[in-house]
Formats: structure tokens, sequence, C-alpha cells
């Protein structure tokens, strides 16, 4: 497998971050820049999910309390603005956040807990090259090199940590995992696996980047997987990089050990 991730890797006209993670034994399988920060894209609406919830269950406030929601909040990108919604409960803001990476959702959630409160809980829980620096489609303040980040490692931490139920009390842990197998695109992880699998993912992508990173589970074995694309010229040549990497990993991982029990 290794040989064959390489070759693909080495073969892309663009930079390739990439780690897939043993998550039971906790060991790397691959790595690939690790430690080189990006633009995470929508990827930050992960942390952003996690810290809510870490914020709730604090506060001893909620999941089903109504959040208003101002007209000068809503923007592209979002099933919200498209209705025009202007209260939801917190629970349906971090299921559209996710599931359809819906902009409006995450910036309301950003103003909700703020964005010191969730760079502090990224650094709380080991997450050392993520910050959320700018709200979705602030384009002024990405023009002037003010970004969201993270890199590799931070998303294997995260993801591994998800896994293991180890960073909210259980009910909040599920749900995380729940809310994250109920994403909609698939154009990259998922792109090339026929299976009938289930990955509990997240995507994000801008003009020059491309993402998805996640957990597959199977009888086989649980792995994690992120595959992050910088550079990016064409984002659906990304998005084939990323399908295929992937698919290379699950033949190994699941289908030939499947096949050999």
């Amino acid at each position: 497998m290794q040989q064959t991730i390489q070759h693909i890797i080495d073969d892309a006209p663009f930079k390739v971050h990439m780690f897939v993670k043993d998550f039971k034994t906790n060991q790397f399988i691959i790595t690939e820049r690790l430690d080189e920060p990006f633009s995470s894209a929508s990827l930050i609406k992960v942390p952003i999910l996690i810290a809510v919830l870490d914020y709730l269950q604090n506060h001893h406030e909620s999941l089903h309390q109504i959040i208003t929601i101002r007209r000068e909040d809503w923007v592209d990108f979002s099933v919200i603005s498209e209705q025009k919604i202007t209260t939801s409960t917190i629970n349906e803001l971090l299921i559209w956040m996710i599931t359809t990476s819906d902009n409006t959702a995450t910036n309301v959630l950003i103003d909700f807990i703020g964005m010191d409160v969730i760079n502090l809980f990224c650094r709380q829980i080991g997450l050392n090259h993520t910050q959320v620096q700018r709200k979705m489609m602030d384009f002024e303040r990405l023009a002037n090199g003010v970004d969201n980040i993270t890199c590799a490692r931070d998303m294997a931490h995260l993801f591994s940590r998800i896994y293991a139920k180890n960073l909210l009390n259980p009910e909040f842990s599920q749900l995380v995992i729940d809310i994250l197998c109920r994403q909609r695109f698939h154009e990259s992880l998922r792109r090339y696996i026929a299976d009938d699998v289930e990955i509990a993912h997240k995507t994000g992508g801008l003009d020059s980047v491309d993402h998805d990173v996640g957990i597959v589970y199977s009888d086989v074995q649980d792995y994690g997987i992120g595959v992050f694309m910088t550079e990016v010229t064409e984002n659906d040549i990304a998005r084939q990089i990323i399908g295929h990497l992937s698919k290379a990993v699950f033949d190994t991982l699941i289908r030939q050990k499947g096949e050999a029990t």
C-alpha cells in the first residue's frame, strides 16, 4: 500500500498532506507532511462543533435552545440563508454546519461562544496548529492574509479523540459521530468506494485547497484517514486524487483483509 500511495502522491500536480491511522492502536500507518500548516477551509467546522458542545456541557445549557439569526448573518453557501431562517436551535445549526457545510450556521455559532473560546479549546485538547481567525465568507480578512489554519497531525489527533469518545460526555460524543456520518458531500474520500461503508467525515475546500478527513468504520478494521490538498489549481482533479488515495487505503485495510479472513 505504501508504494501505491507514494506513487499517487509523487504524481499529484498539487501538494499532498496525508495521514492514515489505526485508531485502535493509535499508530500511524501513512504520514505525509504531518506538521505543515495549511488553510483549513471548512475542516475548521469540526473543532467548532466540538467546542460548542463543550461549552454547552460546561455551562449546563440546552442543545435545543433557540438562537436568533439576524438578516445580516445570512451569507452564501447556506441553506439557512436560502430559506431566510431567523431562528434555529443550536442542534439544528450544528447539523447544518457539518452536513451541508452551512456558512451562516458556522458564523452564528462562532458568535455564540466567541473565537477566543474556540481557540482556547483547541489548545486545551492538543490542536497546536489549529486556529479560527476569520468567519466564513470573510474574504476581506482572507485577502489580508488572515485565515483559519490547521495541519494533518492536528486533524489526526482530533479524529482520534472523536473515535475514542473522550472529548465530551457520552451523549455529545456520540452526537458528534452521528452528525459527521450524515455528511452530504462524498466527492473525495468516498468517491471510488463502491461498498456501503460508514464514514464519519468532513470536507473542506477553497479555490486553492481541497480536503477530506474522517473515520472509516468496518467489521474488518476501523481507521482514520485525512487527505489535504494545497496549491490546488483544479478542485475536481484534487478530489479525484483524494479518491484514489482513499481507495488504495480501503482496498488494503478492508477489502484484502476481509477476503483473507
